[in-house]
């Protein structure tokens, strides 16, 4: 099974951390995911990778030709995924712009009939939770609907190191391993269930992905 994990902020680093905040958030998740799950490949997209331009162009609206080949090889890498952790922190109660603008490069086909798992933090007491909600209406519409579980992080700095080990001051780690599990593998069993189904019957021949113009989503006049 493939999962990716995506790093909602392009900053370098995050007060009061000298370091990236979402960065030691996302490779906890990576890390649990690969050590308490098996037969699952996992790959961490940050989006300091990925030179988007600042005039924003989808990868669906290039030629197939002229598709910038880092648009291009994100977009093999979301269709063979077979499910997605989101992690992000919280702009004015509303998911990271940052994550927003990456995933809107690429067409809701590639996300769909796929789960997806919430995941944010915040340096301060609560965790980027508002942002939550925000984020279950943007993945619904991308199609990867979110499991019903999430993780907050409050006070990120203080749980887990640069590396996505738990800090040292936490000495019992068996709470927030219980606590990422809840998500992260109601996260896998669905992704197991819909990778399995998807071979029985492709969803894009079952319900034709909408391509052509805007105007295939109006109901009938």
């Amino acid at each position: 099974m493939k999962l990716l994990v995506f790093l909602g902020t392009v900053r370098d680093s995050t007060p009061p951390s000298p370091a990236r905040l979402g960065e030691r958030v996302a490779r906890a998740c990576v890390k649990h995911l690969e050590t308490q799950l098996a037969n699952v490949s996992v790959e961490l997209i940050d989006p300091l990778d990925y030179q988007l331009g600042v005039v924003f162009k989808p990868h669906f609206a290039y030629h197939e030709n002229k598709v910038p080949t880092q648009l291009d090889t994100l977009a093999r890498k979301i269709a063979d995924a077979d499910g997605y952790v989101m992690v992000s922190p919280e702009y004015n109660h509303s998911m990271s712009p940052a994550l927003a603008n990456l995933l809107n490069h690429f067409g809701a086909s590639l996300f769909s009939y796929k789960p997806s798992a919430i995941v944010t933090y915040s340096a301060g007491q609560w965790g980027g939770a508002r942002a939550a909600v925000n984020m279950r209406t943007f993945l619904a519409e991308l199609g990867c609907l979110p499991v019903s579980a999430m993780i907050h992080i409050p006070k990120a700095q203080t749980v887990f190191e640069a590396n996505g080990d738990f800090a040292a001051i936490i000495q019992d780690t068996s709470h927030w391993q219980g606590y990422l599990d809840r998500t992260l593998k109601q996260l896998w069993w669905w992704a197991e269930a819909t990778k399995q189904q998807r071979a029985v019957i492709d969803p894009h021949r079952l319900v034709t992905d909408l391509k052509r113009d805007p105007s295939q989503r109006n109901a009938p006049c």
